[in-house]
């Protein structure tokens, strides 16, 4: 049988990066420019689903593991990864234990210890705390710290893959000295410590201005004597994917722009300036459609967009969801708007190969205008004299909300075009980056609120099992005023089927047995229509030609080993 841990085993080594070697100085390379046009609002990705955050939190905040560039599991503030082999999981599958690097210290000179990372889960399991990453710690019982340098994780039921909490840049370690009058409900309002964490990464926050500048400076108190070889970086944010790309590929004045989701050609052309060039590598993440399955209308007041709401006065009709699926021409969007970065998919789980499912492929990959139309007609859904279809005074007409970006914006003409053709109207609405994946409780247009019928965006998981991502979709997961709209469970899909299944993944550790599962959820979901996946976009960012030691990462954070990166010599 083959096993998890068993494949560990052999595959799970110390860190060597072949970048390590290219740099002898912590700070000599002055200063590192970054744009991220969606720009950030929190350093505490606890407080936001956000890429965004997670990505630039990840700078200053790590966990005690993490995936590299091949999607492999290592240590990274820790001794080894535990496995059953080296005893660091218990026989029974009931608890692991992990050992920490000795000698670690937060950037404020303090030992980070096994109290640090307890609190962490106490932290984002507090009641009322609104944790955005709180499927990752989906069937943890307890945490505990035997000594200050090893930690045990105990399970509720017997856990065949035990790496979700603690493990990826969804899930790094916070200081207890710093949050421990932040727990709870408490959370959103230590604003000074949310905008300047404490951490144990390359970097630490000096100046935090929300969605807009982040400056930092080299960890004083980095593990590693001679890195970062960068003193400090400065973060911008805000303006759009095209004028951050340009900004490195085409005028110089940036070294590095996260997320170039700006049409081929346009990025085509700016290359031809010679300053900066693409890195693209793929991943899990997908740009899709979330379906809301509850009612949005604004005349429900707090209610809208929860359980207590209803459900969708249309979208409730599998035979409406379906429609709109088959609807799409995701050809005609991935040739548009993604070229080599962008591949049609029916998946919301779409790699690795051994978990991705090819079920749907057949009645959803390719547009059938006349299979939606058919499905509509047969469902009672007529077309009135404006050509929009309605049922019983309900209208197909939808608002339709992503991010502003250029790319979306023109995906979204091409879905509005596509739906009239089968007689659903779609207004479309689009809000700031910084806004719509701020995570702000207080904000109407984040995309966890929900506040219209259909939104688009993208998301990924970290490594490569999907089982703490899937787990996102349990009925439990659904944001809500009640934890702050943090919930991970965005369209409020709730199928007690579906819960019974992630129940099952988690106690599965035969691989093809995993994998088995892991589609037969990715395909109730797109059965079920919780969502209409559109691409399966590989992660593409702008590199100065001057700027070394990138290892592009889909697995984990973009910058996961930005202690490395260094200037060309």
């Amino acid at each position: 049988m083959k096993t998890f841990n068993t494949l560990l085993a052999g595959t799970v080594a110390c860190l060597a990066l072949s970048t390590s070697l290219a740099h002898a100085e912590r700070g000599a390379d002055g200063e590192l420019k970054i744009l991220f046009w969606q720009a950030v609002s929190t350093m505490n990705p606890f407080l936001s689903a956000g890429t965004k955050e997670v990505y630039a939190s990840s700078m200053v905040i790590e966990p005690l593991a993490r995936y590299d560039e091949k999607g492999e599991l290592v240590p990274w503030l820790v001794t080894e990864i535990p496995t059953l082999e080296n005893g660091g999981i218990s026989e029974d599958l009931l608890s692991m234990t992990w050992k920490l690097m000795p000698d670690l210290k937060w950037s404020d000179g303090s030992a980070f210890t096994a109290d640090d990372v307890v609190f962490t889960w106490k932290y984002c399991t507090a009641p009322d705390g609104g944790c955005a990453q709180r499927a990752q710690y989906e069937g943890v019982k307890n945490v505990e710290a035997v000594d200050p340098q090893t930690v045990k994780v105990t399970f509720e039921e017997p856990k065949p893959y035990p790496y979700s909490a603690f493990v990826g840049a969804q899930s790094p370690i916070i200081q207890a000295a710093q949050f421990k009058d932040c727990l709870g409900a408490k959370a959103p309002g230590c604003t000074d410590d949310n905008f300047k964490p404490v951490g144990t990464g390359p970097f630490v926050v000096t100046d935090f201005k929300p969605n807009d500048v982040i400056t930092f400076e080299a960890n004083p108190n980095y593990r590693d004597p001679d890195k970062p070889a960068f003193a400090s970086v400065t973060l911008k944010g805000g303006g759009d994917a095209a004028s951050a790309a340009r900004a490195v590929l085409e005028t110089g004045e940036f070294d590095y722009a996260w997320n170039a989701q700006v049409e081929p050609e346009v990025l085509e052309a700016m290359m031809a300036a010679g300053k900066g060039r693409l890195e693209i590598s793929f991943g899990t993440q997908v740009e899709r459609i979330n379906i809301n399955f509850t009612n949005p209308d604004p005349a429900l007041g707090d209610k809208r967009s929860t359980k207590e709401a209803g459900p969708h006065p249309s979208l409730s009709d599998p035979a409406v969801r379906r429609a709109l699926s088959l609807a799409i021409d995701r050809d005609i969007i991935v040739e548009a708007g993604y070229g080599q970065s962008g591949k049609p998919t029916c998946n919301i789980v779409p790699a690795p190969e051994a978990v991705a499912s090819t079920k749907n492929d057949s009645w959803c990959l390719k547009q059938d205008i006349e299979a939606a139309n058919k499905l509509l007609d047969d469902a009672g859904w007529a077309r009135g004299p404006d050509g929009i279809r309605a049922q019983d005074g309900v209208r197909l007409s939808f608002l339709y909300q992503t991010s502003t970006n250029s790319v979306r914006q023109a995906t979204q003409e091409l879905v509005k075009a596509m739906w009239a053709e089968i007689g659903v109207d779609a207004e479309l609405r689009n809000a700031s980056a910084s806004v719509f994946f701020g995570g702000d409780p207080a904000s109407p247009d984040t995309f966890q609120k929900f506040y219209a019928d259909v939104e688009m965006y993208t998301n990924n998981f970290d490594g490569t099992d999907p089982e703490k991502y899937l787990a996102e979709w349990l009925c439990d997961k659904m944001p809500s005023p009640e934890n702050g709209w943090q919930g991970q469970n965005i369209p409020r899909y709730c199928n007690p089927e579906y819960d019974k299944l992630v129940g099952e993944l988690s106690r599965t550790s035969d691989l093809d047995k995993r994998a088995e599962l892991a589609k037969q959820l990715n395909d109730m979901l797109t059965e079920e229509g919780a969502h209409i996946p559109l691409v399966h976009r590989g992660d593409q960012s702008s590199f100065a030609v001057t700027l070394d030691g990138i290892l592009m990462n889909s697995w984990d954070s973009q910058v996961w080993n930005i202690a490395d990166w260094h200037r060309k010599k």
